[in-house]
């Protein structure tokens, strides 16, 4: 599991990725609201950690934007004022979750762990890029009309890469994703598993949708 957490307090977001790596969940850091919104959007992210009172903006409006620019991962928003208009805020944002600091860390594992299960919200049960459609319920794929068949493997990728279209997602979040935390993500199965895709998918067909950016991943879309 990968998470981004959005916390100026550098004592606090230390004392968290410490406790969540015991968890095999890994927790990347972001100090101010610009570096919160760049890393959210370039990012493949489980949940969202997201603090309030940030340098150069507040959690409110940040959760606002990613949720305008698409941006579907669950959010947990920690707040230092248990009142609830703050709450209300919060959710009107788009924050799917909240917790008042002080908190117990065993309390926000808990809440970060459903939150994951939940998944990102708003997804809908097709999606659509280009002519290929991609049914996350009944595992179907089409491109130009035409039906795809998958391996399991194979599927687990082409949703992943689908539950995040047009966003740059890097070999850990795809090792986290389709194989788990305890995969080797420096063995080339990844690049294996992607050429694979890419033949039952792309090959013969435009626009290509599988785009590798040298340095930082990839990225599905047109």
């Amino acid at each position: 599991m990968r998470l981004l957490i959005v916390e100026d307090d550098a004592g606090l977001a230390g004392i968290l990725r410490e406790g969540l790596a015991e968890h095999h969940i890994e927790a990347t850091i972001a100090s101010t609201a610009d570096e919160g919104r760049e890393r959210a959007v370039l990012g493949a992210w489980d949940v969202i950690v997201l603090d309030v009172m940030l340098p150069g903006g507040n959690g409110f409006e940040l959760c606002t934007g990613l949720r305008r620019r698409g941006i579907r991962t669950p959010i947990l928003m920690l707040t230092a004022r248990d009142t609830v208009d703050d709450r209300v805020l919060g959710l009107d944002a788009g924050a799917d979750d909240y917790v008042t600091k002080p908190f117990a860390f065993r309390e926000l594992l808990a809440r970060v762990r459903a939150l994951a299960r939940r998944g990102p919200a708003l997804v809908p049960e097709t999606v659509t890029v280009a002519d290929l459609e991609v049914d996350l319920a009944s595992r179907g794929v089409r491109r130009a009309g035409r039906v795809v068949q998958l391996t399991a493997k194979e599927f687990a990728l082409l949703e992943f890469f689908a539950r995040h279209v047009d966003q740059v997602v890097d070999r850990a979040a795809i090792t986290a994703h389709v194989w788990d935390e305890n995969h080797d993500p420096f063995t080339n199965v990844i690049e294996v598993l992607i050429r694979r895709l890419r033949r039952k998918i792309d090959d013969g067909y435009d626009p290509k949708l599988i785009h590798t950016l040298r340095g930082a991943g990839y990225r599905f879309g047109v």
